[in-house]
């Protein structure tokens, strides 16, 4: 007998141990059915879809036939997906490495012919890459954008990079460390041989069923660094469907009326945007969601098909999409391709708008703003505090002022900060990792170059001097930006104060 639940009243179910033990991961998913403990007894979980006969040989296989009940298909992958994610961790933590540390060699070799990447496909994997794929789905999970393996005295320590703060999630025994480092290496194309030097790899995994089209699809940067305690480890996650949940300039959290000063700087025919601010503070997602509204509603450059190229280091997203015609490259300084001579290739190819992913030095400057003064749109970032530091900047790397004063259209400064995670009131609970914070937005400040701060760049005027001047105009720093969320609820002052150190008023006094 069959009874429908709502997914409600299955907040407590569990999944049992003899299923997770005796049933695969692969099979589970397929046929979307799970054994767990409801109120007490044992209740048989599976979609409306799912096969009679699967339930049948299950049931043969763990000898009971408990009670069947139809849930939610998509709830039900998802409790699927973390019940064995769960138990593959607690597996891997409990079982003796040390008693596999002569077959690490060739359970090495084994995984670098294998070419199955997919997360959830743990079947015939070794407790070592069980383990990484369990932490590589948790971070996924929990939309961490970075895994630190930092190898200690005591143990192998495991943290995530949660809303651009590194959260101690678990240590591991001091034993995993070198094959934990081993595994990540091969699944970078790195030289597991070589521990004492820094190397970089990339490699793409998957979350999903691809037979079902339900694929997730996820690239790694992988960095290794050796320490006195081994090899210091960490994966970078650029996941595509964050960049397309990103994917205009309202949805990273620009307030109406700076949006509007923005779009009206980044709709002229030519000039240098820049965005400014440390790294990790979103600049590359605004610079992603210009590009795609400028493809797209064409600005005023003539309104039609535009000739958009990038360079950049690397690549972070794959902007190319039906509608979309933008041309990417990457630096590569192995073949000598670095910002200044793919720029210099770009402009041989006719664009209309460029964007360039940092100005580093005063070559890749120069031949930046040249561009914008020849007719292009140009966009680049550039690390200052705030915006009104950009233009000095350029100055200290050598450039005239007078041709910054020109070429300078618009300087958009951000930061990133944290949200108060609703569901838990901002105390903190096991969802947010008692941070009381989940998710993040942005906060900006614009600084709109007209013909009084054009002429105070050209004259060489000191940031504090343009602050003064463009604080008359409305222009607003990032801390009072900021100060709009805490007003509404949506983070706290001392998130504000992290990110973004106002000396307006310090220096205006």
């Amino acid at each position: 007998m069959t009874a429908a639940l709502a997914t409600q009243s299955l907040v407590r179910a569990t999944a049992t141990e003899a299923f997770l033990d005796s049933v695969s991961h692969d099979f589970s998913r397929e046929h979307l059915v799970l054994w767990c403990e409801l109120e007490g007894q044992t209740t048989a979980l599976h979609a409306g879809h799912t096969d009679p006969a699967a339930l049948h040989n299950v049931s043969v296989l763990l000898g009971e036939w408990p009670k069947c009940a139809v849930v939610d298909s998509q709830w039900l992958a998802a409790r699927i997906d973390a019940s064995y994610t769960a138990h593959s961790e607690a597996q891997s933590l409990t079982l003796d490495i040390e008693d596999e540390a002569d077959d690490v060699e060739e359970a090495i070799a084994r995984l670098v012919a294998a070419t199955d990447a997919d997360l959830l496909s743990t079947s015939g994997k070794s407790p070592v890459v069980r383990l990484i794929d369990s932490l590589l789905f948790e971070g996924v999970r929990r939309g961490a954008s970075d895994i630190h393996f930092q190898p200690t005295a005591r143990g192998l320590l495991v943290r995530f990079r949660i809303d651009g703060a590194l959260i101690d999630t678990r240590e591991l025994p001091p034993r995993l460390s070198a094959p934990v480092a081993s595994r990540i290496k091969v699944m970078g194309h790195m030289d597991i041989a070589e521990t004492r030097m820094a190397q970089d790899g990339r490699a793409s995994v998957t979350i999903g069923l691809r037979d079902q089209g339900c694929v997730h699809e996820v690239d790694l940067r992988i960095s290794t660094l050796p320490t006195s305690d081994g090899e210091r480890v960490v994966v970078r996650f650029l996941d595509s469907n964050q960049g397309q949940r990103l994917a205009t300039l309202y949805a990273i959290g620009m307030s109406s009326d700076l949006l509007g000063r923005y779009r009206a700087s980044v709709s002229r025919p030519n000039g240098i945007v820049l965005l400014t601010g440390p790294t990790g503070s979103g600049k590359t997602t605004t610079l992603y969601a210009t590009l795609r509204e400028i493809a797209t509603s064409g600005g005023a450059i003539g309104g039609g098909d535009l000739n958009i190229m990038t360079i950049e280091d690397p690549i972070e997203y794959k902007l190319n999409a039906p509608g979309l015609s933008i041309s990417q490259s990457q630096v590569n300084r192995m073949k000598g391709m670095t910002f200044a001579s793919g720029l210099r290739h770009i402009l041989r190819q006719d664009p209309d708008v460029v964007m360039v992913g940092e100005i580093r030095d005063t070559e890749t400057a120069r031949i930046a703003i040249q561009s914008s003064l020849t007719g292009h749109l140009v966009f680049s970032t550039l690390h200052t505090n705030d915006s009104v530091s950009a233009p000095p900047r350029l100055i200290d790397l050598g450039i005239e002022p007078y041709l910054i004063g020109a070429s300078l259209s618009a300087v958009l400064a951000q930061r990133l900060v944290r949200l108060r995670h609703l569901e838990c009131g901002g105390r903190g609970c096991d969802v947010c990792l008692q941070s009381g914070y989940a998710g993040r937005t942005g906060i900006f400040e614009l600084l709109q170059v007209n013909d009084q701060i054009h002429e105070m760049i050209a004259g060489g005027a000191t940031a504090t001097e343009l602050r003064r001047v463009a604080s008359g105009a409305g222009w607003r720093s990032l801390r009072e930006d900021g100060l709009r969320l805490v007003e509404g609820g949506q983070t706290t002052l001392v998130e504000i104060e992290r990110v973004a150190v106002d000396l307006g008023e310090e220096l205006l006094a």
